[in-house]
């Protein structure tokens, strides 16, 4: 992990090049009259494999009353009609 410290002027001429060398943890740190104003951080690369399935398994019960009808004056609420 590295920090960078650049003043204003040199960030405009030579930021491509610093950002160029950026590694995950290294930041670049953007200062105004020795002043720290703005971060510069790499962006994380989402990765390129599938998720796995199920991690959540076990963590939540659903009982079966959830796959019931609702009743009429619920239904009726969502629909906007109201008794």
């Amino acid at each position: 992990m590295s920090v960078v410290r650049l003043n204003m002027h040199e960030a405009k001429t030579h930021l491509s090049r610093y950002v160029a060398k950026l590694k995950s943890g290294d930041r670049i740190v953007l200062c105004r009259r020795n002043r720290e104003i703005a971060e510069i951080r790499p962006i994380v690369e989402p990765t390129d494999e599938p998720r796995p399935i199920g991690l959540g398994k076990g963590l939540a019960e659903i009982p079966d009353s959830f796959f019931e009808p609702l009743p009429d004056e619920i239904l009726d609420r969502f629909e906007g009609k109201l008794r």
